[in-house]
C-alpha cells in the first residue's frame, strides 16, 4: 500500500475524524476560532478531506470552495455537502486550479506536514488570495514530529513514517518534519506576514470524554496553528 493512501481508508477515517479528541475537540474548533468571522468571505478549504471543516464554514456564512487529493474523501464530502460547495481534485505539490486573487481566506487543516517543499503550496496560496487576504492553517508541531520520529537533528527537514490503524487495516503514513524557523522562513519567502502562532488547548469537554487524550493535549505540543496575511 502506498503511503498516505486516504482512498483505502476514507470511510473509516471520516467517521473517526468526526468524533475523536484530536480532530473534533482540538484541531477543528481551534482552526475555526483562528479563522474568526467568515460570514460573506470567499474561503478555500485546502485539503478538505471528507468536508468537516467545509460544513462548519458554510454554517458560518462563508462562500466555500474546496479541494483534496483523495477521490474517496471528496466523494464523501460531496455527499454531505449536497453540491453547495464546488469541490475538485488537486495536489498541493502542483499549481492549483483557481485564478489569481479569487479568495479572501485559505484554510488548510493538517495537510502541510505531508509536503516536502512548502514553497509550492504557499506560493499558490499567495497567488489565489486577494491582496491582504489571510491564510490560516494547522500542521504537526515540530517538537511532536521530532519526538515521534526519534530524529537526530531537530533543525533538519526530513521524512518519517508512522503506522495508523483505521477500519481494521494498517495504513502507512509519511510526514515531513521541519523546524519552526523553516516554517516561518517559508511563509515570509512566499509573501506572507505572520500575524499569529497558536498552540491551543482542546475543548474542556474532552476532559471527561477522552481523559487520556486530554492529558496528552494539555501537556505536550501536538499541532501548531498559523494565521498569516498576504502583503498588500
Amino acid at each position: 500500500m502506498n503511503p498516505n493512501d486516504y482512498d483505502a481508508m476514507a470511510l473509516a477515517y471520516s467517521v473517526d475524524n468526526e468524533q475523536n479528541a484530536w480532530n473534533a475537540l482540538y484541531e477543528r474548533p481551534a482552526i475555526l476560532g483562528l479563522a474568526s468571522d467568515v460570514n460573506g468571505l470567499r474561503v478555500l478549504d485546502a485539503g478538505c478531506g471528507a468536508g468537516a471543516h467545509a460544513v462548519a464554514l458554510v454554517e458560518r456564512g462563508a462562500n466555500v470552495s474546496g479541494f483534496d487529493l483523495s477521490e474517496q474523501l471528496l466523494a464523501i464530502a460531496r455527499q454531505r455537502l449536497g453540491g453547495q460547495v464546488p469541490l475538485v481534485q488537486a495536489d498541493l505539490n502542483a499549481a492549483l486550479p483557481y485564478p489569481d486573487g479569487q479568495f479572501d481566506l485559505v484554510l488548510s487543516a493538517l495537510v502541510m506536514h505531508y509536503v516536502e517543499d512548502w514553497a509550492i503550496p504557499l506560493g499558490e496560496f499567495a497567488r489565489i488570495l486577494r491582496k491582504g487576504g489571510r491564510l490560516v492553517f494547522s500542521t504537526h508541531h515540530p517538537f511532536m514530529d521530532h519526538v515521534l520520529a526519534k530524529g537526530e537533528n531537530y533543525f533538519a527537514t526530513y521524512a518519517f513514517k508512522e503506522s495508523w490503524e483505521r477500519g481494521g487495516q494498517q495504513v502507512t503514513m509519511q510526514f515531513w518534519h521541519r523546524p519552526l524557523s523553516a516554517m516561518l522562513q517559508s511563509l515570509t519567502r512566499a509573501g506572507f506576514s505572520v500575524e499569529r502562532i497558536d498552540e491551543p488547548m482542546p475543548l474542556e469537554s474532552a476532559r471527561e470524554e477522552f481523559p487520556d487524550a486530554y492529558r496528552t493535549l494539555t501537556t505536550s505540543p501536538r499541532f501548531i496553528f498559523f494565521s498569516a496575511r498576504t502583503i498588500e
